[in-house]
């Protein structure tokens, strides 16, 4: 191909090294997604941060902002802003600051590592001010994750210009991926990690240390779900939650929390005190103005049927919404009712089915490994990583502190034995030249042990300070000993980190903000007076219902051009079916018909019909009736018209048509009728129980109803009960009506799937009929 006539030269011009351009193309797009990836949308398993994240975090413990003394004064966010980027972090400045802003933010993160003074923006989307505005420092919790970091805890790896080091990882103490979950979208991945309750995690995670093969159910009766920030319901079933657990990813149902205040005079108000994940008072307010003051789409003249709807159906309901929210009251929306002899469920419903007070929450737990590598893992592996990283990491900090103890105990050695030897001690250090030696020859001391004693202070010879060193030796052999266990012994490994993990959960741990609890889904019925209706479809394709059964089609006016296609008496609350050109059905609600004196509207304007079909056929009736399905192949099906059903404006498949094969009109199946009545091109008929077909209710190509070919096809089909009606043209063209019963039927019955014998009656057939 010419793509490999291309080449790069990677080598030092030789054409030694030379690779075909696609090659390298996608090498260095695959390098820059994987650096994308983990270097800034992913968060890591192990301390739930993303680099830019952790960065601001290593910068704010250097620059002194941590709890470990006591409440550190709070600094100008820009000077934090400054030291990330110019130590760690070579990006823009905006960019850090957002990150710094969102770890502030109590309605974004459960558990917010930056304590912000001033104004760090709002749920309702308004910004935070600029940086040289704002103060930040460090949340008490954030010690959860910085404390251990000079114990050994953790890798250090050069900075950006080799200048500085900082951490690959920060040593969490618990796994803050869960607590405070995460959002973000790299290069072909993304993920999204809902925030849970630290008291629930923490236990979860105790359980799975003390048994890596906890089962399931035990897994998730303690982490049963999410704990959002703003608090909220989750109404997906537990199924549900642990599916999307389990697998790493799903979509959760999430809805506000309300409650009735009663008002004087028995008015009352609905009041939503909690709001689901992403979703704002400002938003809720934009929804409710769209919906009770719709503009016209673009390309329409006038509002379409279901905007119309829609708005009657709201503002029956509601009559005012209001914003009471304060520093007091985080959320509270009031809306009220259009009376109070409005149904408080029926408001409720209509703002949940039409508003973002109900939503889906989705799940994808895509994160980096402890391996390194970017995967979408469930909540038991996310758990057990976090766990083996932990016990490595307390494992590090025992080490580094054992080697710590051990030196300490090394040095109190040496200087007790000082202490016995004291007037020796002195006279080597006056009369020799290089004492350091003579101490180590004379007393078998070690290096580090002599300079210790050569540096040591004249008060610190006290006969007091013999038993100071007594003390602090038995003390330190004591948490030797302690410490040796831990490396030494897995059980009292866990046991430590168990132990850890509780403490935090109780200086930590808060109660959980959001319920969970199952409800179905809110739908609102938009309600229809069940009257008796017709709907009138012209040849053109447009659609009207008019009241009542009593019309008389000869009286109907249609646009110039345009002629009745077909009539229905029906009801308001029926469905008016669509069979397309190519087999698809739509549908369309007859309540949703314009009335009037009207032409209607263009059916194609209700529906998606696909590139290159027409809409062939209708039916409007009963959702319990069924109907015979015929094509010109002589292949058909008998379905109730709820098979038909669909909520797609695209529609669905029903009815498979091979090459040049065309749809009859569908013909309704009276509770009467027994019989099928199958009429040919070239005049034949054919009679046989309506038994002998069945019902289809997943539609396809059907039966065999009539042996047809090509040059004499299927012309009509009908189901009747003992009299069948022929039409078509007598001798001269003149329109022939025939009455077929007894004898004269007899001679066409036969078996489905027959050729049939010829009408006699009439020289020219058109359409069977029931009689």
């Amino acid at each position: 191909m010419e793509q490999t006539s291309l080449s790069f030269q990677a080598g030092d011009g030789d054409g030694s090294n030379d690779i075909a351009l696609a090659q390298y193309a996608e090498r260095a797009y695959l390098e820059y997604a994987l650096s994308v990836v983990k270097g800034r949308a992913l968060p890591d398993v192990c301390d739930g941060a993303k680099p830019v994240q952790r960065r601001i975090l290593y910068a704010m413990q250097r620059m002194g902002l941590g709890w470990a003394g006591g409440a550190p004064k709070p600094v100008k966010s820009a000077r934090v802003v400054g030291d990330v980027l110019g130590r760690f972090h070579p990006h823009g400045d905006q960019a850090a600051y957002d990150a710094l802003v969102r770890m502030a933010q109590d309605f974004s993160q459960r558990y917010p590592l930056i304590d912000g003074q001033g104004n760090f923006g709002s749920r309702d989307g308004d910004g935070a001010a600029a940086m040289r505005y704002t103060e930040a420092r460090l949340s008490p919790i954030a010690r959860l994750l910085l404390d251990e970091i000079d114990e050994g805890t953790v890798e250090f790896v050069p900075n950006y210009d080799g200048s500085t080091e900082e951490p690959r990882q920060l040593p969490a103490r618990l796994p803050f991926v869960l607590l405070n979950g995460a959002s973000g979208i790299a290069v072909g991945l993304a993920t999204e990690i809902p925030s849970h309750n630290l008291r629930e995690v923490a236990a979860a995670a105790v359980a799975l240390i003390r048994n890596d093969q906890l089962p399931d159910d035990e897994l998730f009766a303690m982490l049963p779900g999410p704990d959002f920030p703003g608090g909220g319901q989750v109404i997906s079933s537990a199924a549900d939650i642990r599916a999307a657990y389990s697998s790493g990813r799903g979509s959760l149902k999430v809805r506000a929390v309300w409650k009735i205040e009663d008002l004087a005079r028995g008015q009352w108000q609905l009041v939503v005190t909690e709001l689901p994940p992403g979703t704002s008072a400002q938003k809720v307010l934009e929804e409710i103005e769209e919906l009770t003051n719709p503009k016209v789409k673009a390309g329409k003249k006038a509002l379409t049927a279901e905007q119309t709807q829609l708005k009657g159906a709201v503002l029956s309901v509601l009559d005012a919404v209001r914003d009471e929210s304060s520093k007091d009251a985080p959320v509270r929306l009031v809306f009220e009712p259009k009376s109070r002899t409005v149904e408080q469920q029926e408001l409720i419903t209509t703002l949940l089915a039409h508003t973002s007070l109900e939503t889906n929450a989705p799940v994808n737990l895509t994160m980096v490994g402890l391996d390194g590598k970017p995967v979408q893992k469930s909540v038991r592996q996310m758990l057990l990583e976090w766990i083996s990283f932990r016990q490595t990491t307390v494992q590090r900090r025992t080490r580094h502190r054992l080697d710590k103890v051990l030196d300490r105990i090394h040095v109190l050695e040496g200087r007790q034995l000082v202490l016995l030897n004291i007037d020796e001690v002195i006279r080597i250090i006056r009369n020799a030249d290089e004492p350091k030696p003579a101490l180590i020859e004379r007393f078998r001391l070690s290096d580090r042990q002599a300079e210790d004693i050569l540096e040591i202070r004249l008060r610190q010879l006290a006969r007091l300070e013999a038993l100071k060193i007594e003390q602090e030796l038995s003390s330190l052999r004591e948490e030797q000993s302690k410490l040796e266990d831990i490396l030494g012994n897995p059980g009292s490994l866990r046991r430590t980190v168990i132990k850890e993990i509780e403490a935090d959960a109780k200086q930590f741990g808060d109660d959980r903000r959001t319920l969970i609890q199952e409800e179905k889904r809110a739908v609102a019925e938009v309600k229809v007076v069940d009257e008796p209706v017709t709907v009138v479809i012209s040849q053109m394709g447009w659609a009207r219902a008019l009241k009542g059964h009593e019309v008389d089609a000869a009286t109907l006016g249609f646009k110039s051009g345009d002629t009745l296609h077909s009539h229905f008496a029906c009801r308001s609350v029926d469905t008016l079916l669509v069979i397309g050109s190519n087999g698809r059905v739509y549908n369309i609600a007859v309540a949703s018909l314009p009335g009037g004196r009207g032409d209607g509207v263009p059916i194609t304007s209700l529906i998606d019909l696909e590139p290159g079909s027409k809409a062939l056929h209708y039916f409007a009736g009963a959702a319990d009736t069924t109907l015979l399905f015929a094509n010109s192949g002589g292949f058909g099906l008998l379905a109730r018209a709820s098979d038909l059903f669909t909520r797609q404006r695209a529609g669905k498949s029903f009815l498979t048509l091979e090459d040049k094969e065309a749809l009859l009109p569908p013909a309704p199946v009276a509770i009467a009728h027994a019989q099928v009545a199958c009429l040919s091109a070239s005049g034949r008929l054919l009679v046989y129980a309506l038994s002998d077909l069945k019902l289809q209710p997943k539609g396809g190509r059907g039966l065999t109803l009539m042996d047809v070919d090509a040059k004499d096809p299927l012309l009509s089909v009908c189901s009747f009960g003992d009299v069948l009606r022929v039409l078509g043209a007598g001798r001269g063209g003149k329109p022939r009506d025939e009455l077929l019963k007894g004898s004269a039927l007899a001679t066409h019955m036969g078996k489905r799937a027959r050729k049939g014998a010829k009408v006699e009656a009439v020289l020219k057939p058109s359409q069977v009929l029931p009689g």
